[in-house]
């Protein structure tokens, strides 16, 4: 089949086509770009030369001709594409944030400052997260709108959603702190990307604010049954991929105690055991998650080009506070992996189909 991708320009793009280029159900690739129409990708990218050469054509274009349909464009502009899409039966995978709330109009448009053109396509999407939501995705069929999620929710869904489904979370806020690499930031620039800006710095951004908040409050309320109160605070890395995020989930069956001065004790470490155990069941039969073995700790540079998440497991001294670092590829896993998993459960495909790269460890 034919895939199409609808600004292949941007990041999430360019890993699209590269992800895509070597996917065994796809034979062929049609691409659009509005900033470099009737150019080639392979002269935007150079990476690409020799190895993959495509036109970059108007949009229409790609909707007519492929079979299936990407869009990796800025939020609040996609639907007009979704719409030509379903109408012609052809999925449509969105990696903006326009499917991700569901028929919920006025939290997106609180969060991204617009509102629906066509509500009613909302009856064809479904969230993209297939750990949480494949057997949706696969009842859609073709006729679908994925709304892909977020990077950010996608690495703190996962860390937490174990926990959440099996009652260990208490009423305390879940603290989710998260660092991410520039390239989630776009190809546009931006003066905090700026090389003497993120350099040898961390630095948080949109503290309280941050527009993958409501997203991931909205999983943990899904997965819970409940409402979670969430803290969450985005940092800029100095690094070009990744996101890392420590997520501290308060237990439920946690006694206050005050900090010990001295290391966890033996009861804390068969408690760690426990719950490391559980996550390991959880998630044995997903492809792309890693639970790492006890006393491993999850890094970036692990999952670096892959499309997996890695998690490892932690408790605090006292053992009331669970610890969970979830390790991703903010354009891999975050995006356009992701999207790509997407496509494999709708159309049939092995879920791993085209994602089964090994990570680059430097």
């Amino acid at each position: 089949m034919k895939a199409g991708i609808i600004g292949a320009t941007g990041y999430a793009g360019a890993e699209l086509v590269r992800l895509l280029s070597g996917h065994p159900n796809v034979d062929g690739l049609e691409l659009s770009s509005v900033s470099y129409e009737g150019g080639r990708i392979e002269d935007v990218y150079p990476n690409f030369f020799k190895k993959v050469s495509a036109e970059l054509k108007k949009a229409d274009v790609v909707i007519e001709t492929a079979d299936v349909v990407f869009a990796s464009l800025p939020h609040g502009i996609g639907e007009g594409f979704a719409k030509a899409c379903i109408e012609r039966g052809k999925p449509f995978i969105d990696l903006s944030a326009d499917f991700r709330f569901g028929s919920d109009e006025a939290a997106f448009s609180a969060w991204y400052g617009k509102g629906y053109q066509y509500p009613d396509l909302r009856e064809y999407s479904v969230y993209g997260l297939p750990e949480l939501n494949r057997q949706a995705i696969k009842a859609k069929n073709k006729r679908v709108i994925v709304g892909n999620p977020g990077c950010y929710p996608t690495a703190a869904t996962l860390g937490a959603m174990p926990a959440l489904i099996k009652g260990l979370v208490g009423t305390s806020a879940i603290i989710v702190d998260a660092a991410s690499g520039i390239t989630g930031g776009g190809r546009e620039f931006a003066r905090s990307y700026h090389f003497p800006e993120c350099a040898d710095a961390m630095s948080p951004y949109k503290v309280g604010c941050h527009r993958h908040m409501p997203e991931i409050a909205r999983n943990f309320a899904v997965i819970a049954g409940r409402a979670i109160p969430l803290v969450f605070t985005p940092h800029l890395a100095p690094m070009n991929r990744g996101i890392l995020a420590t997520i501290y989930i308060p237990l439920a069956d946690a006694q206050p105690v005050s900090v010990p001065l001295h290391p966890p004790s033996k009861e804390i470490a068969a408690k760690t055991a426990e719950i490391h155990a559980l996550y390991a069941e959880f998630y044995k039969n997903e492809p792309f998650i890693r639970v790492l073995s006890l006393g491993s700790v999850a890094a970036t540079n692990r999952v670096r080009q892959s499309n997996f998440c890695d998690l490892s497991v932690h408790l605090d001294q006292t053992g009331s506070m669970l610890i969970v670092i979830s390790a991703i590829d903010n354009m891999v896993k975050g995006a356009a992996g992701q999207a790509i998993q997407n496509m494999n459960i709708v159309c049939g495909f092995a879920e791993d189909a085209g994602l089964s790269t090994i990570p680059a460890l430097f």
